[in-house]
Order: C-alpha cells, then structure tokens, then sequence
C-alpha cells in the first residue's frame, strides 16, 4: 500500500487512469484504527486489480489539502479515476462491506 503525502498524491492518484483507492485516515481517530485491518484484508484480496494508497491526515500542515479534496471527517475511503474523485464512503458508512461494494464498481 503506497504511503501518500502532499508532495507525491498528484503522481500517485491524480495522474493514474486505472482506479485508484485513497484510505484517508487519522492516528488520533479510533475508528480509523478499527478499520485498518479491513483494508488491509481487502488490500491483500484486491491488490492486482485497483491501487491501494492511504493519506494519514495527522501529517503536518495537510488540513488546507484535506480540505481542498472535501475530507472532512474521518474515516473516508475515495476512489479517484482519471485524476477525479469518483466515489468514496465516510464515517458511519466505512464498513469493511461497503469499501468492498465501491471496489467492486471499478473493477
């Protein structure tokens, strides 16, 4: 799973054609935490056919890039195609079935 920052998104999620999936998670958010070894599970199982990256939101000065990609609260999992968020499920919604459900659409 590709480590994001504000420095390399661009290249790792904007300028790719094929899906690609962005864990937006928080190292004080304990449902983020929780739902880590989800997206691990669905990581190894989907891993050949869509790009799994995670953006920790707890890197310093990230709020205004947070902000600019409407993460507002966490957890968030977005699917970006073609440098466009296409889908995403957040907070109450981040269940390992309903990540699974959006992968499944892009696939």
């Amino acid at each position: 799973m590709i480590e994001l920052t504000v420095d390399n998104f661009s290249a790792e999620v904007l300028e790719q054609e094929s899906p690609v999936l962005v864990d937006w998670w928080g190292e004080t958010c304990e449902n983020c935490l929780a739902l880590m070894p989800d997206v691990e599970e669905l990581y190894a199982q989907y891993k050949d056919s869509i790009r799994f990256t995670k953006f920790n939101t707890s890197q310093k000065k990230v709020r205004r890039f947070c902000i600019q990609h409407k993460i507002l609260g966490l957890p968030v999992i977005s699917i970006y195609q073609n440098g466009e968020k296409v889908d995403e499920v957040a907070k109450d919604d981040c269940t390992k079935e309903s990540i699974e459900a959006m992968i499944q659409k892009y696939i």
